[in-house]
């Protein structure tokens, strides 16, 4: 059997503040496999963005990856690995696109430079064939022009252009695998189509596997074949994409579905998850989700639920599991706060 390309097992990320130790990823485990599209998907607050950054090492003080946890890459574990060779996977093996490229991309050089440094430091080209590949990179994902844009820089670009430099700039390597996170956010709709489309397309040419972090599932049923829901800084559920959309299990998981809106069909007012995510430096005992379920019980308060299997390749961290008959008696969440919709 074929080792999965990515896997996190039993990942801790804890910043240490003044009000506490922030958990912010508290036991994390995932995988990802060679030409898969994996998406992540939760509330902001729940740990998706410091778990991407956590696999390229990018975690800073006062934050720390905590012993115990493992993220094994292509078979070596990128915690044990020193900095220079950790330096040698970012940007080459594994690359990362931001969901605001003005904040990833440099204001002061051109966008041809700052693809051409990727090529120069990472495959030791010159600096004409360095600039040349740039400008493949740059005609590879669309951008008119390539040559004359190459030479401008970023404030001369739209939104859309300046993200498919971004992406351009994660490829040039060719890596296996790319994290894309919230890659859409800050662009219109219609340009939100065309980036994911590029990064579709991308992926079926290159071979590339993707970790796309976002809090759309509409994005992600058009775009990954695997789902893993996280809530208060670990995985809640995790199903093949058809799986989860057809048979969600567990109560979060069925409010982000209920929280999307519908197309066709008579206007109606959304639904929405009362409550919010709890902060990290206080997640409460027992189920996290418990003060915003419907279901909860007094066992939800005291035992902190498993992953229990659903299905093959379908996981759920709910008590549900154990006891489905409390499904036919839900009521009202303790901690209702009427109007606070699901990201």
């Amino acid at each position: 059997m074929t080792p999965p390309l990515l896997e996190i097992d039993n990942l801790h990320t804890f910043f240490y503040t003044d009000n506490g130790v922030a958990r912010s990823v508290d036991g994390v485990s995932l995988h990802v496999d060679a030409g898969e599209t994996v998406g992540v998907v939760g509330e902001s607050g729940c740990g998706k963005s410091v778990t991407a950054l956590s696999i390229l090492r990018l975690i800073r003080p006062p934050g720390r990856i905590e012993a115990g946890s493992a993220i094994r890459f292509e078979g070596k574990d990128l915690l044990t690995l020193d900095d220079k060779a950790i330096r040698q996977v970012r940007g080459n093996r594994i690359a990362m696109v931001f969901q605001e490229p003005m904040t990833a991309l440099n204001p002061v050089f051109t966008v041809g430079d700052q693809i051409a440094e990727v090529a120069r430091i990472h495959a030791g080209m010159s600096k004409r064939d360095a600039m040349a590949k740039a400008i493949e990179m740059l005609r590879l994902v669309g951008i008119p022009a390539p040559e004359q844009r190459a030479y401008e820089y970023p404030h001369q670009l739209s939104g859309g252009m300046r993200q498919r430099v971004v992406i351009a700039m994660a490829l040039v390597m060719n890596p296996a695998l790319v994290i894309a996170d919230e890659p859409t956010t800050a662009l219109d709709v219609t340009i939100q189509a065309q980036i994911l489309e590029l990064l579709a397309d991308l992926t079926r040419r290159l071979g590339t596997s993707i970790l796309l972090i976002t809090h759309d599932l509409g994005v992600v049923a058009e775009n990954c074949s695997r789902v893993v829901v996280m809530y208060a800084g670990e995985v809640v559920e995790e199903a093949t994409t058809p799986d989860l959309f057809a048979h969600p299990h567990h109560p979060y998981t069925e409010g982000l579905l209920g929280a999307m809106p519908k197309v066709g069909g008579t206007a109606e007012r959304l639904a929405t998850i009362p409550g919010t995510v709890p902060p990290p430096t206080v997640w409460p005992a027992g189920c996290r989700f418990r003060e915003r379920c419907a279901y909860a019980w007094d066992r939800c308060a005291t035992e902190h639920p498993p992953l229990y299997q659903i299905a093959e390749g379908h996981v759920s961290r709910c008590h549900l599991a154990a006891e489905p008959e409390r499904r036919a008696h839900p009521h009202q969440p303790i901690a209702a706060q009427p109007g606070v919709t699901a990201a």
